[in-house]
């Protein structure tokens, strides 16, 4: 009996699913939906939307959240987009001083005003990455902006904006040399931030760093990047080298008893646009299901995540999204199966793994660094990128659809790959650590002598 519990955990472990989800689908049964149990896998909903509890605060959180990152530039469809989002249940909104050149902390702030301010917790960042922003005097001054473009007089959910880019040097300087943690600590203590966080990319000692001082930070939580793909496959894909798997930080989340935050759980869009025999095995499964529900569906059943942001710029997109929370229908050990298969797969694509978080941007030589990338991605997935096999018999016309495709998505010349000059400007800037012109290189040689 002891042999097959250790099996079916390990088992368990291995398609990504943690010992507390393990312990509930036991309890449950392994292959049902969960349809019409309460709670559902830790959380709690109304006849709705599905809410995960917040631990230090008994706080119901939305498990879909809103990120305020790629906005409309319009304030009235933002308006519309928030309204429709706090009327079906989502009340957790995600936004930064750097987001849409800005302006994202004031549309946002725009927005949510205009309802009670008991109906949404927001959440904002220090994101004081640029070295000339490290002193407290300046950091201070982004920290009390924030309250002004929002325009609240308390924070419930204040994270460091991405740690680990840098290194242990960096985050010292950011954030411990100039006493900025000690004054967001104290910030906390006053009330005027509720609850206190970070997200995480780059340099994996950074991110173990701060959870082994967990009983000195008392963190709140922790905003991590995953998804079914970068599970297993985060650490080295596509030109990028990164310390640590989603699985890693997830875990380690879960051990220290810190509830999670997920980002990019769509991998920036990635898997709307999945290879067609790839999404086809989905639609297999479950036709009326597209590939972002399967995503959400795997990311909501880890028992952990407080919830997951989405960044709906169009109504389509919040009210599917709305509707796959609403309520949650969590994978199953066979659904979790398959994802495993096609992350397996997808890790085998010569795809970039770029998010399209435009933080690279702007490019010194005007370059167009994310739809690039876009494109490129999109090439492989639709089989169309010409390999390095110049006797393939196929070789000439897909470099000719290839680059009739490109010129299609990318019509102004000056915005191409060729106009890079590896510079590197962009790269400190990645949060996914590319080497951006050597990605560039890749497709400079693709459209060459077309």
């Amino acid at each position: 009996m002891e042999k097959k519990n250790i099996n079916r955990r390990e088992f368990l472990k291995r398609i990504g699913i943690g010992a507390g989800s393990a312990l509930t689908m036991m309890t449950i049964g392994p292959l049902q939906s969960f349809a019409g149990r309460q709670p559902r896998m830790g959380g709690v909903q109304d006849n709705h939307m599905t809410y995960r509890i917040q631990h230090g605060s008994g706080e119901q959180i939305s498990l879909l959240g809103f990120g305020m990152m790629r906005l409309p530039n319009d304030q009235e469809e933002v308006n519309k987009l928030v309204d429709y989002a706090i009327e079906h249940g989502v009340n957790y909104f995600d936004t930064a001083p750097v987001y849409k050149g800005g302006q994202s902390e004031v549309m946002t702030g725009i927005a949510l005003k205009r309802h009670p301010r008991n109906k949404y917790f927001v959440a904002t960042k220090m994101s004081n990455q640029n070295p000339q922003k490290w002193s407290l005097d300046e950091a201070k001054k982004m920290y009390e902006e924030s309250f002004k473009k929002l325009q609240v007089d308390y924070i419930d959910y204040y994270l460091l904006h991405s740690i680990g880019q840098g290194g242990m040097d960096n985050f010292n300087g950011r954030f411990i040399n100039n006493g900025l943690l000690d004054f967001l600590l104290e910030e906390r203590k006053a009330g005027r931030i509720k609850h206190l966080g970070f997200s995480y990319h780059g340099d994996v000692r950074v991110f173990d760093w701060l959870l082994d001082h967990q009983e000195e930070y008392h963190w709140d939580f922790v905003q991590i990047q995953m998804n079914f793909l970068d599970w297993r496959h985060a650490s080295v894909r596509g030109g990028r080298r990164r310390d640590a798997d989603a699985e890693y930080l997830y875990n380690k989340c879960e051990k220290t008893g810190v509830q999670c935050v997920v980002m990019e759980p769509l991998r920036g869009g990635a898997f709307g646009n999945l290879a067609a025999e790839l999404a086809g095995q989905l639609k297999t499964l479950r036709p009326d299901d597209s590939p972002a529900r399967w995503a959400f569906r795997w990311v909501g059943s880890h028992p952990n995540i407080l919830t997951t942001l989405s960044g709906m710029n169009l109504m389509q997109h919040l009210v599917e999204n709305v509707q796959t929370f609403s309520p949650l229908d969590p994978c199953t050990e066979a659904e979790n199966a398959l994802l495993e298969n096609i992350a397996d797969a997808m890790s085998g694509f010569p795809t970039i793994p770029c998010t399209t978080c435009g933080y690279c941007m702007p490019c010194p030589y005007g370059v167009d660094i994310p739809s690039n990338f876009a494109y490129y991605n999109a090439a492989v997935n639709d089989h169309i990128l010409p390999l390095p096999d110049k006797n393939a018999p196929d070789y000439a016309e897909k470099k000719r659809l290839f680059y009739d495709g490109f010129a299609k998505a990318l019509p102004d010349q000056k915005t191409w790959a060729q106009r890079c000059e590896d510079c590197e400007a962009c790269l400190p800037k990645c949060p996914q650590q590319i080497r951006i012109p050597n990605q560039m290189s890749r497709i400079v040689d693709t459209l060459r002598s077309v």
